[in-house]
């Protein structure tokens, strides 16, 4: 195993390195803080405010590509990243295992300017963890060094090899930079353990909040309700839910946490707790659960965290509709004949104030009307030309689905949705279809 220093430096003789270290052993020697001195004699600047900077690439000039390319990656065991053709001819891309840098291997046309530079010294450097055990492997598949490794007196060890065009390359061997490499590969193995990590406890978030989200649906004789949340990242903030209130009553709610990710996810864990909690007033006192609620949500939670939150109780027998919309957006109420009416807010939003109260509005329900309750993640969504989905585009597709159950109605509106912005979903989408039938 190697790693590509791919650094364009010029082969010096012992002497011309010495007088280098001499150079920079005096620079190292000033009182810049932000020049120091490694190991090798190498001076690097410590600063990091400036921007990030890579090498890229360094071209490679060869005869036959295909020629090449079985030196590079059988030989070599470089891997091939890309390819294309231009005006000057075929261009493939390659990298070292370490995929640090890329060599650009072009073979010019007969006669070009480039041509002849084919079979000449490449100035390109590799650094070998194991310059011996890296010589020792190419050498047995067939490589041509020119100069087996020796020590330098700069401490490291230098060998050189050519490719199949007798292109020429560098390989370098140092302690110093090996033990750097090896705590570089010992913190890259960590990140990426890490990063495993993390992604597998999200994937066990996105799990267990799933199963936040309503699983039963008590059967009405005359609503047919359906609900959906599509997350911009794996876990979020909105939720909604239904509660069998008994006596044919069902409870519908829908709210938006504050915040995003993990933070907001955690408080609507916090939100549903507090709700399913207080099941039993929300039966028998309706009117004290969202103040009990609040409470609870407010004591449990830091003092800038809140919810928006739609609450309403339907009425089987009666087909009637208790709201209270607490500085949620508006419901909207679309009637059988085309009217639309916004169930607007009564009151403010959950978690900021330990004493809360709102009324509750009452409305009536007809067959063939259909409510809609959402978050912002539906009528805030903007395509290209940054203009919003809206709540006119929900009343369109709302009547344009409407002859579907309310079911195929969530999916069929989510999908004008995302189709009006395709591009990266920004918030967290959740509606709630309710159809009045007879």
């Amino acid at each position: 195993m190697f790693w590509s220093l791919c650094l364009l430096r010029h082969r010096a003789e012992e002497l011309a390195l010495d007088q280098k270290l001499n150079h920079e052993s005096a620079i190292s020697e000033t009182a810049d803080p932000r020049v120091r001195r490694v190991a090798d004699g190498a001076v690097v600047q410590a600063d990091r405010q400036n921007p990030y900077l890579r090498l890229f690439k360094s071209n490679v000039f060869v005869r036959d590509h295909e020629r090449a390319l079985k030196f590079y990656v059988d030989l070599l065991g470089f891997s091939v990243l890309a390819e294309a053709r231009f005006e000057f001819g075929r261009w493939v891309a390659i990298a070292p295992p370490d995929g640090s840098a890329i060599l650009a291997l072009i073979a010019p046309n007969r006669g070009a300017e480039n041509y002849r530079l084919i079979g000449r010294p490449t100035q390109i450097a590799f650094l070998a963890e194991d310059i011996y055990a890296i010589y020792e492997l190419w050498r047995s598949r067939g490589v041509r060094f020119i100069q087996p490794p020796q020590p330098q007196l700069w401490g490291g060890t230098f060998a050189s090899f050519c490719d199949v065009d007798e292109n020429t390359f560098d390989l370098v061997g140092s302690d110093e930079m090996s033990r750097e490499m090896e705590a570089q590969r010992r913190a890259h193995a960590e990140r990426l353990e890490s990063e495993r990590r993390a992604a597998q406890e999200m994937e066990i978030a996105k799990q267990v909040q799933a199963r936040l989200f309503p699983q039963n649906f008590p059967a009405l004789q005359t609503l047919d309700y359906a609900g959906a949340c599509i997350q911009a990242r794996q876990v979020g903030g909105d939720y909604y839910d239904f509660f069998a209130l008994g006596q044919g009553r069902l409870g519908l709610f829908v709210g938006d946490i504050s915040g995003k990710g993990i933070a907001a996810a955690l408080l609507m864990a916090n939100l549903q707790a507090n709700l399913r909690s207080q099941f039993a007033l929300a039966r028998e006192q309706p009117q004290r659960f969202l103040q009990s609620v609040n409470r609870l949500f407010f004591e449990n939670t830091v003092d800038s965290a809140y919810a928006t939150v739609f609450f309403a109780e339907y009425d089987d027998a009666a087909q009637r509709l208790r709201y209270t919309n607490c500085g949620h957006l508006s419901a909207l109420l679309l009637r059988r004949d085309g009217a639309a009416e916004w169930l607007r807010s009564t009151g403010t939003v959950l978690g900021l104030f330990k004493e809360w109260e709102s009324p509750t509005v009452e409305c009536q329900l007809f067959p063939g009307d259909t409510l809609a309750l959402y978050t912002d993640g539906v009528t805030e969504s903007f395509n290209g030309a940054e203009e919003e989905f809206g709540e006119q585009r929900l009343i369109e597709a709302l009547t344009r689905h409407r002859g579907q159950d309310a079911e195929s109605m969530v999916a069929s509106v989510i999908r004008d949705v995302q189709r009006f912005s395709p591009q990266e979903q920004h918030d967290d989408i959740t509606l709630i279809v309710a159809k009045c039938r007879g």
